[in-house]
């Protein structure tokens, strides 16, 4: 349910194509707002992991002095926190405030 809800599945919202332009990248809903997509999320998803995984492991490395241990922590790091993002990124696509 909360699932379905974070992936625009249940929205009660009506999503409108505009007939001259048919293209998906038009699909907005009733109020005009460009819909957030699942597959840009994904992506803003992995490129922002990618990043902070990063910024992870050369941190670890400094404060710990080991590849192997920073590597371990950046590992985990990515998975968990991709997840987390993820569905925090799709909870925000449907929040209507500041839009």
């Amino acid at each position: 349910m909360i699932i379905d809800s974070v992936l625009n599945r249940n929205t009660k919202d009506v999503k409108v194509i505009d007939i001259n332009n048919p293209s998906k990248d038009n699909v907005s809903n009733t109020n005009g707002q460009p819909v957030e997509k699942v597959k840009r999320s994904l992506a803003k998803t992995i490129s922002w992991r990618i990043i902070g995984t990063l910024d992870t492991l050369l941190l670890s490395w400094i404060i710990i002095g080991e590849v192997s241990t920073a590597a371990a922590i950046a590992s985990v790091e990515f998975i968990s926190k991709m997840i987390l993002y993820f569905f925090h990124e799709r909870a925000w696509s449907n929040i209507k405030w500041g839009k």
